[in-house]
């Protein structure tokens, strides 16, 4: 494929691009490089009917136009209604900044607006003068549990499972002296984890039922070096252990997105640096980042 960065997933997959003024659900087979237009669905509710699963999809494709490479690609899900992101879930990762990993998981929120897509500049604001570092994920996008697809509490095992709709990669980018000196003062990670554009994900997801991801390589360069590299194996909690934890606090709903948290070798970007997530079988997620004209 044409464009730099783009690495496409190894089984088909599911994605939103921008087709003149509207938003389209599209999918690409990676074995014919066949991109095809879905049309302007609606992504959540697709997910709430449980009806982007591989076969689901398969069927869709077979149906569908075929397009060029798309020029823009958009967000997966235009707004999940949560993003929750584990905290230390590898041993190394905790280690590295002087901690263990928690006995029982550990998860924040990052609020709406961090969220970009692939190709999306990841911005720093003209006011942050400290340390901003990458942290490579697995990111999970949620969808049906039920017919009414209202949403689940207390699910454990492969009740838990079954809420992952497909597999896609994260980047929970940080402002990381911000995040010290908050800790410090016993306060919230709030911002230092919700600075607008500070989540970028996509740009493809890869329904659940096509692939385990419970042994895959994570990877994140910047400007080609790798920084980090661990396997999804070497999780401290599983996406059944997170989920099951994440439901008894808060009903995970279809489009929500969780984060599986990072491996260790996370590390400052400045303007000028692109970032590269780099998941095995998933593809690849590339953003520059630039710094905030002052204000």
């Amino acid at each position: 494929m044409s464009e730099v960065g783009l690495v496409l997933p190894a089984m088909p997959a599911w994605f939103r691009f921008q087709h003149g003024p509207a938003a389209h659900l599209g999918a690409v087979d990676p074995q014919r490089q066949r991109f095809v237009d879905l049309g302007p669905l609606d992504v959540p509710t697709l997910l709430a009917r449980g009806e982007l699963r591989a076969a689901d999809l398969a069927a869709r494709m077979a149906k569908a136009p075929t397009i060029p490479q798309p020029q823009r690609f958009l967000k997966p899900v235009a707004q999940p209604g949560k993003i929750l992101c584990l905290a230390k879930n590898y041993v190394a990762h905790a280690r590295e900044f002087g901690a263990e990993a928690p006995p029982e998981p550990i998860f924040f929120a990052k609020l709406p607006d961090t969220l970009v897509a692939h190709g999306d500049d990841v911005v720093i604001p003209h006011w942050l003068d400290t340390r901003v570092d990458h942290e490579a994920e697995l990111a999970l996008v949620l969808g049906f549990h039920d017919a009414a697809g209202k949403g689940a509490k207390y699910v454990d095992g492969a009740g838990a499972r079954a809420l992952v709709a497909g597999y896609t990669l994260c980047n929970d980018v940080t402002a990381r002296k911000l995040q010290g000196t908050d800790r410090d003062q016993k306060y919230p990670w709030l911002r230092s984890k919700s600075l607008d554009t500070f989540c970028p994900f996509g740009p493809f997801v890869v329904p659940a039922d096509a692939l385990d991801a419970s042994d895959l390589q994570i990877t994140m360069r910047v400007n080609g070096t790798v920084k980090q590299q661990a396997r999804t194996k070497d999780m401290v909690f599983s996406i059944e252990q997170a989920l099951t934890a994440m439901s008894r606090c808060t009903t995970l709903r279809p489009g929500d997105l969780i984060a599986m948290g990072t491996p260790e070798g996370v590390g400052p970007v400045v303007a000028g640096d692109v970032m590269e997530v780099e998941i095995e079988k998933l593809g690849v997620l590339r953003n520059p980042v630039v710094k905030e004209a002052a204000r």
